[in-house]
């Protein structure tokens, strides 16, 4: 029996099937914490980040940083990210406050092109109460204690609440938050996952797409920077995609970072601090060297979306179907589980598959488009394009879903047991079946 996660549960699979999971799993102990045995996940994820910490990439501190600064912002990711900031942020605070008691500091929540993140989502996500203050402007947010910091949510679509920094080396024009661009000190938290176009979360992803414009999100994301091949998942040489947002966290000046790796459950296992592309590019490289498989191709793939809140809406699930088409053969059939409790994740991204004359066509026309003319939720459309025209797709989600999945071009399954009968029926009754339990966190190479 096989568990994949589903929203805040599991489905299980009641097959002899072909597990692909990482060679890191997790035992009840805490790498690096100095624990003798297992801990709680608190505990054990602050000590591993104070470790981090005392340790910065670069050497500079952020009791160093913050010393002479009358600001800094703290960019923090957004409700679809399973970031453990309750780990990250006091120690963040702590310190910038140690080397500076008078520095003034804001969250700004990375939103990138995202709905924004709630009241109700950053209290659970900070773990304090988090109360609107000023909902018609100003501090949209204010985090209780101990953080005690007003909390803003980027709005990459208003022009007035973004500036012109200059121009990235594809062409593209870069538009940041103005409270990242004006502040005296830059700083973020964030995670590193395998991801699937800019080959590695973190790092520079907390500025692009993070607190990035609406025009330098599109431009980034375009057709023919997701059409090629080194823009896939656990690669950053030769990423057009990655270089762009290399640049992008240059040119914003930032300085610091704090990137944690989590395990399927969402503990904190490392962390990587200090000069935001010294920590980054360590931090993927432990991340490539622990959650990289390689295997067989498959007649049948079966993943997961990582549960709550990565399998949030179908949007977000492309992710995880892009790891079980790196193991599936062409014409065969992937089952992707997802609760999707936040529904499809876009409109545009659901009526342009819903009204494409096919998958192909779909995407043969994004690679097309000019980087300048990208519309929003062009790149997920182009993946989940990608991965239809080579395989079928059998969705497990709730029912009110079906007649959307369906319209989408994907096949609708209500059990994990309804979607493998359906799949062997396309496949073959012989057919070598194979399950990805949490398509996020694996880098998946077929041998």
């Amino acid at each position: 029996m096989v568990k994949i996660p589903y929203g805040k549960g599991t489905l299980e699979l009641h097959e002899d099937v072909t597990v692909i999971t990482p060679s890191f799993v997790m035992d009840g102990k805490c790498p690096g914490a100095g624990a003798a045995g297992g801990c709680t996940s608190a505990l054990c994820g602050t000590a591993i980040v104070e470790a981090s910490m005392e340790r910065p990439f670069g050497g500079k501190s952020l009791r160093e940083l913050a010393a002479g600064k009358k600001t800094c912002v703290v960019i923090i990711s957004d409700h679809t990210r399973p970031v453990p900031s309750r780990d990250i942020l006091p120690r963040m605070l702590s310190e910038l406050r140690e080397g500076n008691p008078q520095i003034f500091v804001t969250f700004l929540v990375a939103t990138g092109l995202h709905r924004k993140t709630t009241a109700a989502e950053l209290s659970e996500k900070l773990g304090v109460p988090v109360t609107v203050v000023q909902p018609a402007g100003g501090a949209e947010f204010f985090a209780g204690a101990p953080l005690n910091a007003p909390i803003y949510i980027h709005d990459g679509a208003d022009p007035e609440k973004n500036v012109f920094l200059g121009t990235l080396p594809s062409g593209a024009p870069l538009y940041v938050d103005k409270l990242a661009a004006e502040t005296d000190l830059l700083v973020a938290e964030g995670f590193i996952e395998p991801h699937f176009f800019a080959g590695f979360s973190g790092g520079r992803k907390s500025v692009l797409p993070g607190v990035a414009g609406r025009l330098t999100v599109l431009g980034n994301h375009c057709g023919p920077f997701i059409a090629d091949p080194h823009a896939r998942t656990g690669i950053l040489s030769g990423n057009p995609i990655h270089e762009d947002m290399v640049a992008a966290a240059k040119m914003a000046k930032l300085q610091y970072v704090v990137n944690v790796v989590i395990d399927d459950d969402h503990r904190t296992v490392a962390a990587f601090s200090g000069d935001p592309f010294l920590s980054h590019a360590a931090g993927c490289d432990f991340v490539g060297k622990m959650f990289r498989v390689k295997t067989d191709m498959y007649d049948i793939v079966v993943t997961g979306n990582g549960g709550t809140p990565l399998d949030q809406n179908i949007y977000q699930c492309v992710k995880s179907m892009t790891a079980a088409e790196s193991c599936c053969r062409k014409g065969g059939v992937i089952v992707i589980c997802a609760e999707c409790a936040d529904g499809i994740g876009g409109d545009s991204f659901y009526r342009s598959l819903a009204e494409c004359e096919s998958a192909e066509a779909l995407y043969e026309e994004y690679c097309r488009v000019p980087q300048n003319e990208t519309i929003p939720d062009q790149w997920q459309s182009q993946i989940l394009a990608r991965v239809l025209k080579g395989h079928t797709v059998i969705f497990v989600t709730r029912p009110e879903l079906r007649e959307t999945i369906e319209a989408m071009k994907m096949t609708y399954a209500e059990t994990v047991a309804e979607a493998m009968a359906k799949a062997r029926g396309i496949a073959g009754s012989e057919a070598r079946a194979a399950a990805i339990p949490n398509g996020i966190s694996v880098i998946v190479e077929s041998r």
